[in-house]
């Protein structure tokens, strides 16, 4: 079941809202101001995040600007089109005005909760965290620069994180980003990255399956 905070502090409307998604079928969670939502943020990751703007303590143009990993709609009676850029440049998903229809509102979370193509911006496992946009890697928050190859052999292994993959197949796949890379070199790339991702966790998480290839360690 996916899960949906609300932020409004509006109590008629949090509470439509809440009726609305339950009945949908989402696990609905509460915000009713700007430092309480960012509190719950800071303990639970969610599917998705409905947000006003005008928040006790601590705006929604705050909050979008701290969340960077989870899809935000802004629900705002805001209405100027100065408002609704700047949400959306800052960080927001999508912008919808009070009052809303309730289908649409529905149908622009259905989009936003669509699973993501292989292309998606963040890859995750654990400690592990890959950032497609710029090519590098946070390990327990911490940045580490990954070469085009290593970049390619991560993200093909994050992308199929319970199997076990040949070197052949590995080597086919990282093609599509890289064509420096053979089996003798595979051996070396990885031991690089062990080594980089070792810096920062003492957990190996890219585990050899003798004779066969690779795959990200459980």
């Amino acid at each position: 079941m996916k899960k949906i905070l609300i932020v409004e502090d509006d109590i008629s409307i949090h509470n439509a809202l809440e009726e609305l998604l339950q009945k949908a079928n989402y696990k609905t969670y509460n915000a009713y101001s700007g430092t309480e939502a960012m509190l719950l943020l800071e303990k639970e990751k969610y599917d998705l995040i409905l947000l006003d703007l005008m928040l006790p303590a601590i705006s929604g143009e705050k909050i979008i600007e701290v969340v960077k990993d989870t899809p935000i709609i802004v629900l705002s009676a805001k209405i100027s089109s100065e408002d609704k850029v700047n949400c959306l440049l800052s960080g927001a998903d999508d912008y919808i005005t009070k009052p809303f229809d309730n289908k649409e509102l529905l149908a622009r979370i259905e989009v936003q909760l669509r699973p993501k193509n292989k292309s998606s911006r963040i890859l995750r496992f654990k400690e592990l965290e890959l950032l497609n946009d710029s090519h590098t890697l946070l390990v327990c928050d911490n940045k580490i620069n990954l070469t085009k190859t290593e970049y390619a052999i991560l993200k093909q292994l994050l992308l199929n994180p319970t199997q076990v993959i040949t070197k052949n197949k590995l080597l086919d796949l990282i093609s599509i980003d890289t064509d420096d890379c053979d089996e003798n070199s595979l051996r070396v790339h990885i031991s690089n990255l062990r080594k980089k991702i070792r810096t920062y966790t003492k957990t190996d998480y890219i585990e050899s399956i003798w004779g066969i290839g690779f795959k990200i360690k459980e």
